[in-house]
């Protein structure tokens, strides 16, 4: 099963410090050896840990729209991709 961390804080103007999320990310490796992703911006942090079952070359974390203005971790499957 793979692991998500974050932290956030609504109307927060700086980003997050980046050794917290790194620590985050360091603290769930057992969750998820295969790869890590993360996304810092203002006010929010975004960290996970993969474990590569299905679609092991593609599926890379965060996700973000099209645009870059929605950024996201999940844990689960997305069918017909």
């Amino acid at each position: 099963m793979c692991g998500i961390c974050g932290v956030g804080g609504y109307g927060a103007q700086q980003p997050i410090a980046t050794p917290t999320l790194e620590a985050m990310i360091a603290a769930i490796v057992h969750r998820g050896p295969d790869e890590a992703g993360r996304y810092v911006g203002p006010g929010i942090a975004l960290g996970m840990r993969r474990l590569s079952i299905i679609d092991v070359a593609g599926s890379h974390q965060p996700v973000a729209n099209e645009d870059s203005s929605v950024h996201m971790v999940f844990n689960g499957e997305i069918y017909n991709f």
